[in-house]
């Protein structure tokens, strides 16, 4: 974690951080993105994308973030300072280095996660062109590349949130997440959000 003088100096420097709610698709991040707006952080979110079987709570996604990788127009992130988005893991590296992000990395199970997948694309009528295997092998080395990069980026401060844990122990995790970002979250009121039930795809 950034702390000290140099960590003093970013946040003079490019002012409060931007909670970053991030991990591998279908792994708890629009969980913890509902838990961070029940403790009373402002959520960045177009709606666009609305709630339905997969993710009945709401996606909390803005279409812009796609573009990440794909644009140097990233100056409406500054409106993201002191508020939460949700990026998947995948898009971490397109975050420009002229603002703190505080990075809340959900980690689950992988064969959760290609389970989970697998179910979103049979609701949608899709087939997957990747077996499994291959594709577990992929997730492993992109895991691998992202924690490495995170953990020497200056800008990144992170914190690893097991989805299980969270379901298990929701005031426990409630709490490691509050005290992560600054201490000031209503921890009952994340906690109180987390829905069990919703857990139906279990390795």
């Amino acid at each position: 974690m950034t702390d000290g003088f140099p960590g003093l100096l970013r946040r003079w420097r490019f002012g409060p951080p931007i909670v970053v709610v991030s991990g591998l698709p279908r792994s708890g991040t629009s969980m913890a993105m509902k838990m961070l707006e029940a403790g009373g952080i402002p959520v960045v979110t177009d709606n666009l994308r609305t709630a339905d079987d997969d993710n009945p709570r709401g996606y909390y996604e803005d279409e812009r973030v796609k573009d990440l990788g794909k644009t140097s127009e990233r100056a409406w992130l500054r409106e993201a300072r002191g508020k939460a988005i949700k990026i998947i893991s995948f898009l971490l590296k397109d975050l420009p280095p002229e603002h703190n992000y505080r990075v809340v990395f959900m980690e689950r199970d992988l064969s959760e996660v290609l389970a989970s997948q697998q179910k979103m694309l049979d609701h949608r009528g899709e087939d997957s062109d990747t077996e499994d295997a291959r594709m577990r092998g992929h997730y492993v080395e992109h895991l691998r590349h992202v924690k490495f990069m995170i953990g020497y980026r200056r800008h990144f401060d992170v914190l690893f949130v097991d989805y299980r844990a969270v379901l298990a122990h929701p005031v426990e995790e409630a709490h490691r997440i509050n005290a992560f970002l600054g201490g000031e979250l209503d921890e009952r009121a994340m906690a109180t959000v987390v829905d069990p039930d919703l857990y139906r795809n279990r390795a």
